[in-house]
């Protein structure tokens, strides 16, 4: 379980593609820092991937199919940088919302505006996830804990402040990046109790 507040970056160093699956090493001192371990969680963008190897300067994940195809991971390059947030511990603040790093979706970024001291970035949506995304609701963009500020049948926006914008890769994105999308599980299962399957 994570909050989607993240607690620092890495830079992919490797990819070892494997057909269908993948093996991605991160550089990154995070770990190192928290005493990591291996079989920990780690969410990456927003992904919640389990270390299988540590490495002197950050971490080594598996990848399997299901992911990549999901998620922006198939798309990455050597040298580009990701969200990290390790899993919460029982003392740990929860500053977010619930986030379990089980991405629903990826998206393209079709919009970006400045906004005064903000950045409006607007995502396509996938008509499948609409009842799933209200105005001012919760939802996670890379792994980050985001309030939706606007919604269409097509799409969303969310609004970054300066922090958000220096403190993680969404403000790097430009029109036509993939990002990770979760949608707020609570709601999830709210619908899933009136019979609406995701």
């Amino acid at each position: 379980m994570f909050t989607g507040i993240i607690t620092g970056s890495g830079q992919i160093a490797a990819i070892e593609r494997q057909a269908e699956a993948a093996r991605i090493t991160i550089q990154t001192n995070l770990t190192q820092n928290n005493h990591s371990q291996l079989g920990d969680s780690i969410a990456v963008d927003g992904i919640c991937l389990t270390v299988s190897a540590l490495v002197p300067q950050g971490f080594t994940v598996d990848v399997m199919p299901e992911t990549l195809r999901r998620t922006n991971l198939a798309k990455i390059q050597v040298g580009g940088t990701v969200n990290l947030e390790l899993a919460l511990l029982p003392t740990t603040r929860l500053a977010g919302h619930f986030v379990t790093g089980h991405v629903d979706t990826k998206t393209q970024v079709c919009e970006r505006i400045s906004d005064q001291n903000a950045v409006i970035l607007t995502f396509r949506l996938p008509s499948r996830y609409w009842r799933y995304v209200v105005e001012k609701g919760s939802l996670a963009v890379n792994g980050v804990s985001l309030t939706v500020c606007a919604v269409t049948k097509q799409t969303f926006s969310v609004s970054l402040i300066p922090f958000t914008l220096k403190n993680t890769n969404l403000g790097a994105l430009a029109v036509g990046d993939f990002v990770n999308i979760e949608v707020d599980i609570l709601g999830k299962y709210i619908l899933k109790q009136e019979g609406v399957q995701l």
